[in-house]
């Protein structure tokens, strides 16, 4: 009798859940539809670039923050290989604490110098800080770091997520702002005196400038670099990285939570059966936004995760110094993601490439979440 009444406690409990997911799912919007938006005019980019213009030094100190136990993969890495490629300005990458940061959703890597070590070095404070999202966003040390940066002059940039910390920091309050799609409305209830700014990649305001998702790290450094060096320079490393353009222009409503987008995730993360590891061979002077956007993209499916392994289980020096841990010595039994992008392709055709190869694997609809979750319009 016991057994009976159990076996229907969890099938009511079970259809009570089903229910009520199929009632959110059909709550949720349809896919949005593209709604492009008209040019910027020339007078806002020349007030958001004079906006940018290094305060302290003619060749700027630019530090990129993260904690050390969940910080972005592409907010933290993209920013550095951009503006190292350039070379215009020192960058460092530090962390609130000493040994690597582990990034999400893949990848662990040996900072330039902790917070401590960079104020020894730069008493006077850099003149950009570079803020990824970080998993607690409100992070006592990096908090109380950013405040005394801000004090010091710097310009404090977030990127993406990384705008609310900067908001748990209080330097948008009463400010404009933009962040990713996904952390917008919970930032404008922690915080509502900021007034959001829609349809811009980026959005400055005072000393304080955010960006909207993650792939919008691309076109913020290079419109950070346009501001330190001019637009000459910028354009050279945007041919580089292939990226034609980096305007201001943004389509916000085609990013939201959709319900595609809710039961795909959802669907994927269930298949447990179905799920794949992949793994990313670390190899000497690879380039770290295409590292950064192959594990990024791959870990975002719910279908997959991505591991890394060199030989001998050291670190690997990327094309710009950065250290880079592998998780394993070698991995026989897991399928290998071919990374042509490291060196042979252009970081931004790496990124559509891969997209595309998700798609062929695992369906568009995976390729669109992935996209969905960057804020890339793919």
């Amino acid at each position: 009798m016991r057994v009976r009444r159990l076996f229907w406690a969890i099938l009511v409990t079970a259809g009570v859940l089903l229910l009520g997911f199929i009632v959110w799912i059909v709550s949720l919007p349809p896919p949005t539809t593209a709604d492009p938006q008209p040019p910027i005019a020339q007078a806002e980019t020349k007030e958001l670039l004079a906006a940018l213009r290094p305060p302290k030094r003619g060749r700027p100190v630019v530090a990129i923050i993260g904690i050390n136990q969940s910080t972005e993969t592409t907010d933290y890495l993209m920013p550095y290989g951009i503006l190292r490629r350039a070379d215009v300005a020192d960058v460092f990458l530090i962390a609130t604490q000493a040994g690597p940061v582990t990034l999400y959703p893949a990848l662990s890597v040996v900072p330039d110098a902790t917070t401590a070590e960079f104020d020894a070095r730069y008493p006077e404070g850099a003149d950009y800080v570079i803020v990824p999202a970080m998993e607690p966003n409100d992070d006592p040390a990096a908090l109380q770091w950013l405040n005394a940066q801000a004090s010091k002059g710097a310009t404090v940039i977030g990127v993406c997520a990384g705008a609310t910390v900067v908001a748990a920091a209080g330097l948008l309050d009463g400010k404009k702002a933009t962040t990713h799609w996904y952390y917008l409305e919970g930032m404008l209830e922690r915080h509502p005196t900021i007034t959001y700014v829609a349809n811009r990649r980026m959005v400055v305001d005072g000393n304080v400038a955010t960006t909207t998702g993650i792939s919008a790290s691309m076109p913020a450094s290079l419109t950070l670099i346009e501001a330190i060096a001019g637009r000459s320079t910028a354009q050279s490393v945007a041919r580089e990285i292939g990226l034609q353009n980096w305007n201001l222009r943004h389509d916000s409503n085609a990013f939201s939570f959709t319900q595609p987008f809710a039961t795909t995730a959802l669907f994927n993360a269930l298949a447990v059966w179905n799920h794949d590891e992949w793994a990313i061979e670390l190899q000497p002077g690879m380039d770290e936004v295409s590292m950064a956007l192959v594990a990024d993209a791959w870990s975002r499916t719910y279908r997959s995760r991505v591991l890394t392994y060199a030989a001998g289980g050291e670190p690997v020096e990327s094309m710009n110094g950065l250290r880079v841990l592998p998780d394993r010595n070698s991995v026989d039994h897991l399928r290998r993601i071919e990374l042509s992008g490291f060196g042979k392709q252009k970081p931004a055709d790496v990124m559509v490439q891969n997209l595309e190869q998700i798609a062929a694997l695992y369906g568009d609809d995976t390729a669109q979440l992935v996209a969905m979750q960057l804020e890339y319009p793919w």
